[in-house]
């Protein structure tokens, strides 16, 4: 009987076989892992080629071997003679190392295959190696020396390729393996990750065998929509497409060992991502202490950073630098940043817009003036108000004191915690994303204490150009700006999952200790979020138990990779029990105030798409949008993904082609008139009649029992015609809900109605005159089904009813 094992269990596999006298291990994805998500993908890192010619090639050379000599598999050499007909031997044999050297780059041993392997020989057991490849037996042998080292190679007797028989594990390789050992069937343990091949192809010789299975089909589903997205954001140059993914090894050891949801989306979603970040520090970090010489100093700007800073202190000896926890928010480097008379009006005409309570907070006014200054006013008063207030000298004199004060307060923050020499540099560590508090702080940091700062962030994409050292692990220098700002689209779930409980700091002590506001986040979220957090610390210790890898090069182009799949597959294509883990979380802005708001709510974007269609993904302002779609399939989602990543200029009419022509009443004093408009086809059935109304001055009868006997009618609002009619879709849109009533319609839902006869409709009346502003009405319905005489006449002839 056939048993399944899975790879933590792999090291105690012979434990339930004590009679075995050879350990027998298929290669790729058994004893060999790759750091790509499938086998090809390493083709596109073969020089003077194309992946697509080289699995050409291949099909050739298996279409020629099997007419030709009735051979079910090739060698490489067959490949590259087709891939490469005209070139002289030594091209050939050229371009076969030069594959094999990316394998080679790409290949790493899977660890507990490896104890196995080690545990097998310490009882005096052979160890082959089985594998269905293109490679020689000495091609593979020195692959698996390169990628994993001398001494992982030396464990292994003999090795039999399925190149050299012509014939796979599933066409009887295996009884050639029999043959030449002498060994009797039972004597063997065969375990391989191709149940085809390793376990139908080998127990059919009456060979012990076990499958090892690598991943659950939930995590399969995972590691395809993370290379679907490496390939989205990962085409230039054509040689840096390869779908890299290199924490499948440390996934296939831990997640089966993690029951805990929460504990999952940090183990799989959070930990290759930050795995990888925590590695470009220290590169970064070196190459700082390089250049300028002096004391590198990590600062983990508070409270983002708290999740970074535990995996920085989670790497331990592999770390040569200690973490500081600095909390330094927006509202603090803000209120520390005016420093000359013309910094406080300045600020405040960039950020008009925002609540001018807290534009004021910001600008450090007491409470009795901002009492003052509010007191009785809409919000555009009070803004304009207080912006009439900062346009007095002696309120700006004031204001730039009380900043220089504040200032002083914060760099004692940072003395406290790290007291630095002259000429150190502080590394501010923050997961990004324009590094606006380095743009507060680096000056008054670099005059007060003589260091140099530099902002090394998760991501960066920057606004303006400060000319700050600043870098990011995935950033410009690497992506185009579109790939940027898609990472950066829905990255108020990253910020949830890598901050703290703590308060946000609103101020400082004489001392430099931290005052904070009260944390306004439910104390479930906080604990949902320390189960996540420790599983995305438990992945470092993942990686290390489960990789033997004999050259790292390249290492932090391949992480950077991994990162950008698996924070762009959370953002765009999340799974529904990741979404039920993060449910209930809340975000709070962070700006000084009490504000939290929900991360996202799936009835927002159901009424967007009703309305909309997908053009209502195309630029409407959520935090986490993908999220709200959940359930409508993968089309929305993948239409928002390109739409951001290739900022593509599509307006609505791109989205629908398809239409209903619906007759409509208009009324206006005592003229009535009769038009014919087309409804467009907008999601799940629905269609939108756009209306026009004038400025509020008509009244239209929808005529539905023209073309149906049972229509649903889901929204009717009112709306300007320039919001509706703009290239982007933005949820502040002025709308207004409009009341209606049916003549001939008979209600027998909610929003069902059935048309009593062809003269049934449904009628609007504009909503109160407020400007001459062009108004439309936006009609959501649904039809149900046409009157039976129209069905009829639709039909294609030869079709029964």
């Amino acid at each position: 009987m056939t048993d399944a094992i899975q790879p933590h269990a792999l090291p105690s596999a012979l434990d339930a076989h004590p009679g075995a006298r050879i350990l027998s291990l298929d290669c790729f994805d058994t004893l060999l892992w790759r750091d790509s998500h499938a086998p090809v993908d390493i083709f596109a890192r073969l020089p003077g080629m194309t992946a697509q010619q080289r699995v050409w090639a291949e099909e050739r050379a298996r279409q020629v071997a099997g007419f030709g000599r009735n051979a079910q598999d090739v060698t490489i050499a067959e490949i590259y003679a087709l891939l490469m007909p005209d070139a002289a031997p030594a091209a050939r044999e050229a371009a076969i190392a030069a594959e094999i050297a990316a394998e080679a780059r790409h290949c790493y041993a899977f660890a507990p295959a490896v104890r196995l392997m080690q545990r097998a020989r310490a009882q005096g057991m052979q160890v082959i190696v089985v594998s269905d490849t293109y490679f020689d037996p000495a091609q593979l042998r020195d692959l698996i020396a390169r990628a994993a080292g001398g001494e992982v190679a030396g464990l292994i007797d003999r090795i039999y390729c399925s190149s050299t028989y012509g014939k796979p594990k599933a066409l009887g390789l295996y009884g050639e393996v029999l043959r030449e050992l002498a060994a009797r069937p039972e004597d063997i343990l065969h375990i391989g990750d191709n149940h085809r091949a390793d376990v139908e192809g080998v127990a059919a010789f009456g060979v012990r065998t076990l499958h090892l299975d690598q991943f659950s089909d939930f995590a399969s589903q995972r590691f395809r929509h993370e290379a679907s997205i490496s390939a989205l954001f990962h085409q230039r140059p054509e040689k840096d497409a390869t779908a890299q993914l290199p924490h499948r090894a440390a996934l296939a050891l831990a997640e089966p060992l993690t029951a805990d949801p929460a504990e999952a989306f940090g183990l799989t979603v959070l930990g290759p991502a930050l795995y990888g970040y925590q590695r470009w520090l220290e590169a970064e970090a070196e190459a700082l202490r390089a250049a300028r010489g002096g004391t590198v100093h990590w600062l983990f700007l508070m409270r983002d950073g708290y999740l970074p800073m535990k995996v920085h202190e989670a790497a331990g000896a592999e770390s040569q630098s200690r973490g500081h926890a600095i909390e330094i928010s927006r509202f603090t480097s803000t209120a520390a940043s005016f420093r000359d008379d013309a910094d406080p009006l300045r600020y405040l005409e960039l950020e008009l817009g925002i609540r001018p309570e807290t534009l004021a907070r910001q600008l450090l006014l007491s409470d009795a003036d901002i009492a003052r200054l509010m007191r009785g006013k809409s919000p555009s008063d009070a803004s304009l108000a207080l912006l009439a207030d900062m346009r007095k000298e002696p309120r700006r004199r004031a204001v730039v004191a009380a900043s220089r004060a504040f200032g002083q307060r914060l760099v004692q923050h940072v003395r406290a915690a790290v007291d630095p020499a002259p000429g150190d540099t502080l590394m501010l560590v923050d997961l990004g994303y324009n590094g606006s508090v380095q743009n507060c702080v680096d000056d008054l940091l670099r005059e007060e204490l003589g260091v140099h700062v530099a902002g090394r962030y998760l991501v960066l994409r920057e606004k303006d150009l400060r000319g700050h050292d600043k870098r990011g692990f995935i950033a410009g220098d690497h992506y185009d700006a579109f790939a940027v700002e898609a990472i950066c689209a829905n990255v108020a779930l990253i910020e949830q999952l890598c901050t703290t409980d703590m308060g946000s700091v609103i101020d400082y002590r004489q001392d430099g200790s931290p005052i904070r506001k009260a944390s306004d986040i439910k104390g479930s979220q906080s604990e949902t979020r320390t189960r996540i957090q420790a599983g995305c610390l438990r992945f470092a210790q993942a990686q290390r138990e489960a990789v033997i890898r004999a050259d790292a090069a390249d290492a932090l182009s391949c992480w950077r990779k991994a990162a950008v799949a698996v924070l762009g597959r959370i953002m765009y294509l999340p799974f529904a029990p990741e979404l039920a883990v993060v449910e209930r979380f809340h975000h709070d802005v962070n700006l000084g105030t009490e504000r939290v708001v929900a991360l996202f709510d799936p009835r927002v974007a159901e009424a967007g798409l009703r309305q909309r269609g997908l053009f209502y993904l195309n630029g409407t302002d959520r935090m986490y949008l993908p999220a709200e779609l959940q359930g409508h399939g993968l089309a929305p989602k993948l239409t928002l993904l390109a739409n951001r990543r290739f900022g593509l200029p599509f307006a609505f009419a791109d989205f629908t082609d398809d239409a209903i022509s619906l007759p409509v009443i208009y009324a206006a004093d005592e003229q009535v008139s009769q038009r014919v408009i087309e409804a467009r086809a907008t999601h799940d059935g629905y269609y939108l009649a756009a209306v026009p109304i004038g400025d509020c001055r008509f009244s239209v009868a929808l005529q539905f029992g023209a073309e149906f006997e049972y229509v649903q009618v889901d929204s009717v609002n009112a709306m300007p015609v320039d919001s509706f009619l703009g290239d982007v879709v933005r949820d502040n849109a002025a709308q207004v809900p409009l009341g209606t009533v049916v003549e001939a319609m008979q209600q027998l839902s909610v929003d069902l109605y059935r048309c009593t006869d062809e003269s049934g409709f449904l009628m609007i009346h504009p909503p109160e005159r407020v400007d001459d502003t062009p108004m439309m009405a936006a009609v959501v319905f649904r039809p149900i089904a046409a009157w039976p005489r129209k069905a009829a006449a639709a039909r294609p002839l030869g079709v029964a009813a």
